[in-house]
This record gives C-alpha cells, structure tokens and sequence, in this order.
C-alpha cells in the first residue's frame, strides 16, 4: 500500500507541485499565495489512507487543476479528526 509521502512524491513528480491550505472556505496556495473557490477546482486523483494500527486515522489526498492551469496537493484529516475548516472546502470539493 503506498504512504502518504510516497503519493506526495508521485504527484508532484507529475506535476502536482504547490500545496493547498483551507482557508475561510476557499483553498490558498501555500507558494504562490493565491485563493480559490474549491469548487473551481478540477479533482484529477483522490488517494485514501487508513493508519495501520487505527483504521480511525485516517487521511485524504486530494491531487487539484484550477481552470488555468495551477496544480497542487491539499491533504487533509478524514473522520471525526476533520478540522471544521477541512469538512467545509471538501463538501465544496465533492
């Protein structure tokens, strides 16, 4: 089963190189710094991890393309660890 670092390593090797942060409801680049509306946004890959010893820990990997172009990677807690934040940008995301 592929870890978490492992896909972050093979997305951003495809070109998947910025990363999100949610931030009042939208998603921010952490490198660029701009903003989008999660809705926007185009999800190309999903990638789903459960901890091996707790199924309860559990994270999501979103690999997102903004209309123009922009790629980047937004992980985020999955379950009742989801910050309110989080749960807010991935109902826009679904």
């Amino acid at each position: 089963m592929e870890t978490m670092s492992e896909a972050i390593t093979r997305l951003s090797a495809a070109g998947y190189s910025s990363s999100f942060v949610a931030q009042d409801g939208r998603l921010r680049c952490r490198e660029c710094h701009r903003t989008f509306d999660p809705a926007s946004l185009t999800t190309d890959a999903l990638v789903r991890f459960e901890g091996v010893s707790d199924p309860a820990d559990s994270a999501i990997l979103f690999a997102l393309r903004s209309i123009d172009g922009h790629r980047g990677l937004y992980a985020v807690a999955y379950g009742c660890e989801t910050d309110p934040g989080d749960a807010i940008v991935v109902l826009d995301l679904a």
